[in-house]
């Protein structure tokens, strides 16, 4: 099992739920929710920074067959400019089937509204953190695939700021 920080993340369309692991890369456990829109990619940058994260392990949805949709296309594009915006440190994209639904259960009959919809988002990124986790405890392998910048874009935050939902 490899040590260092892990950050965990789980997109989604008004949120982004984060967690992080402890230095050995056992226990996983929540940090923030993140609002998506102007400011997110800088905003996980800083915690990756704050954390000396060694990798990022994205949440990526698939149907329950497996297919990729709309939404792993959007979560992709999201992966490469995250990528682009925390390089070195790697980002990777593991499954993340029935993540919030776990999470949901989990917190079945706590908070309401707002504010257990923003818990539910990092429970997720624990869930989809601690998965990743266990994954690599059982084979010795990083989990999942390693996400590459945005082809045909320049490097560099500055250029990140520019595009919507990143600044």
């Amino acid at each position: 099992m490899r040590r260092g920080v892990r950050i965990g993340i789980d997109p989604g369309d008004a949120r982004i739920g984060v967690a992080r692991s402890d230095p050995s890369g056992v226990l996983a456990t929540p940090v923030e929710t993140v609002r998506r829109g102007k400011g997110d990619l800088r905003r996980l940058q800083r915690i990756v920074e704050e954390t000396e994260a060694m990798e990022v392990v994205l949440g990526l949805p698939r149907s329950l067959s497996g297919g990729e949709g709309p939404a792993a296309v959007k979560t992709r594009e999201f992966a490469a400019r995250l990528a682009r915006r925390v390089a070195p440190v790697p980002v990777r994209l593991v499954d993340e089937r029935l993540t919030t639904v776990t999470a949901t259960a989990m917190l079945r009959g706590q908070r309401k509204g707002a504010k257990q919809r923003a818990v539910v988002d990092q429970v997720a990124a624990v869930v989809i953190l601690q998965q990743a986790l266990e994954a690599e405890s059982a084979t010795g392998n990083p989990p999942g695939e390693v996400v590459g910048p945005v082809p045909g874009e320049p490097a560099g935050p500055e250029q990140e700021s520019a595009r919507e939902g990143d600044a």
